[in-house]
């Protein structure tokens, strides 16, 4: 029996066939990049909330990305409030179809 390989997309979500992979991707990415912050800094839930003005249970749901309460635009406010830059791209698309990407530049 031969073992077929199958090349993902780039998208975890969309390989696993889950709706608005797209955007599942974006938080996780935005997500990744708050946390990062958090722990570099060693901030403690109660102190990230503060900053984040969020109560510690969501900070809680945020470092163990359950981002399903969370939009893009919360999130990209987040690392506003740690500090971040978050800058938006338009480019032409190179593919059939469009995408978006989350890149952090340290």
């Amino acid at each position: 029996m031969a073992n077929d390989i199958i090349e993902g997309t780039g998208n975890v979500f969309a390989d696993l066939g889950l709706p608005d992979a797209a955007d599942r991707q974006t938080k996780t990415r935005l997500a990744m990049a708050v946390n990062a912050i958090v722990k570099e800094r060693r901030l403690k839930q109660t102190d990230t909330a503060r900053i984040l003005g969020i109560p510690q249970p969501k900070v809680s749901a945020l470092a163990n990305y359950r981002l399903d309460h969370f939009s893009v635009e919360k999130l990209m406010s987040f690392l506003n409030a740690l500090g971040q830059d978050v800058e938006i791209v338009i480019r032409p698309r190179r593919e059939a179809v469009g995408h978006t990407s989350v890149f952090a530049l340290s």
